[in-house]
């Protein structure tokens, strides 16, 4: 189990022209615009779980970009108290 970004839509401002997540991520089409929706997106498969767009957007006072649990099996996990552990999103 790792831990990705996931957008709260409700939140994102990316319509009004925040863009500073997808800016900073520093994986490659990772976080990417919706242009259907106009807020940020996350592409889960390529996430490492830096938390660097959280911050970012966190610095910003949007507060519209958490951290996740993911199963082995690649699904995200909707229960509260269950993180992985420092680092475990870049074990091979």
């Amino acid at each position: 189990m790792y831990n990705v970004a996931q957008v709260i839509e409700e939140k994102c401002v990316a319509k009004k022209g925040c863009r500073l997540c997808i800016m900073y991520c520093p994986e490659a089409n990772c976080l990417d615009l919706n242009s259907a929706k106009m807020v940020a997106e996350v592409n889960i498969d390529r996430c490492k779980g830096c938390e660097l767009c959280v911050v970012v957007c966190n610095a910003a006072k949007h507060q519209a970009i958490v951290m996740q649990a993911v199963s082995a099996s690649g699904k995200l996990m909707s229960e509260k108290g269950e993180s992985a552990a420092l680092g475990q999103a870049y074990q091979g």
